[in-house]
């Protein structure tokens, strides 16, 4: 397998990951303060890196002031601004709306191909636009099929979908962002210092919104379902991503990233019985064949 294919399933594997967090594990931490669960969800499994990961440190303060820089954005869009978005979103709309949460990913492919354009200077061929472009109307018509989206539910509909762009906005700079931290740091190294950071800024955050650190309130199954993300959607999924992220681009990383809809509408069926309509399952092969096509293109 070539690595450009390895890494674009690496990637995939990750949204994948992330459709499971977002349908079975996440909405079991909803009794906790936003801000206090996207604390827990870095905090924790950056804890837990120390004994594997601890020499990180001495290759982190090599890095200069751009790098710094670099890996601040990555911490502050992708660790603190999106996850904050996606999971007010989730708590707004008591996750019974699904398409608001799966709206995150038709939007974050636009905000990252064009950064990578900008940013990275990664050329866009019209291959590449075409391949992707039918992406991302697979992954509409697997949410939506032919109806516009619909925010029945009022004003805390209307809000959860502004988050769900929010959150696209950053996951798509995090994406490209990554990108370039990879070309100074490992993807062991970046996951470890994303995680880091990202716990200092939520900590501040806590301690500034008079939050704080309400841990009485964490129930034993709360700490059993953050012990299950840390392992799987949190750091072990973000491993993969970052494995992937090294051997593709970030444009292909963004539509590869377009599998987490498709195991999300997956996992709802496998938990909750829900059922595609023929129209979203042929938005669903469309999708995926559309990823597949990308990244297998020599160039992009």
């Amino acid at each position: 397998m070539s690595p450009r294919r390895l890494g674009a399933l690496a990637i995939c594997a990750a949204a994948a990951l992330w459709g499971l967090d977002g349908v079975v594990l996440t909405p079991r931490l909803h009794n906790l303060p936003v801000l206090l669960v996207v604390f827990l969800l870095h905090a924790v499994p950056f804890l837990l890196m120390q004994p594997v990961l601890a020499t990180a440190y001495a290759r982190l303060r090599t890095l200069d002031r751009g790098q710094w820089t670099t890996l601040a954005a990555v911490a502050l869009t992708g660790g603190v601004l999106g996850t904050l978005a996606i999971v007010h979103a989730l708590f707004l709309v008591d996750f019974n709306q699904l398409s608001i949460v799966v709206l995150l990913q038709k939007f974050q492919p636009v905000f990252a191909v064009g950064l990578a354009a900008v940013l990275l200077r990664e050329r866009l061929t019209k291959a590449f636009l075409a391949w992707a472009a039918l992406a991302i109307v697979g992954g509409y018509l697997l949410t939506f099929g032919w109806n516009l989206p619909g925010f029945s539910r009022g004003t805390r509909a209307a809000e959860a979908a502004g988050m769900a762009l929010l959150a696209a906005a950053s996951f798509g700079a995090a994406t490209v962002f990554g990108k370039k931290l990879l070309a100074s740091l490992s993807f062991g190294d970046a996951t470890f210092a994303r995680y880091g950071l990202t716990t200092v800024l939520t900590a501040v955050l806590l301690l500034i919104s008079g939050t704080g650190f309400s841990l009485a309130s964490v129930t034993a199954g709360n700490w059993a379902v953050i012990a299950i993300i840390t392992v799987t959607t949190g750091s072990g999924a973000i491993l993969l991503y970052y494995f992937g992220l090294q051997r593709v681009p970030a444009r292909i990383a963004a539509v590869c990233e377009l599998c987490l809809p498709l195991s999300a509408v997956a996992f709802d069926y496998l938990v909750n019985g829900s059922i595609l309509s023929p129209i979203q399952a042929g938005g669903a092969l469309l999708m995926v064949g559309s990823i597949t096509r990308v990244s297998s293109l020599d160039s992009v």
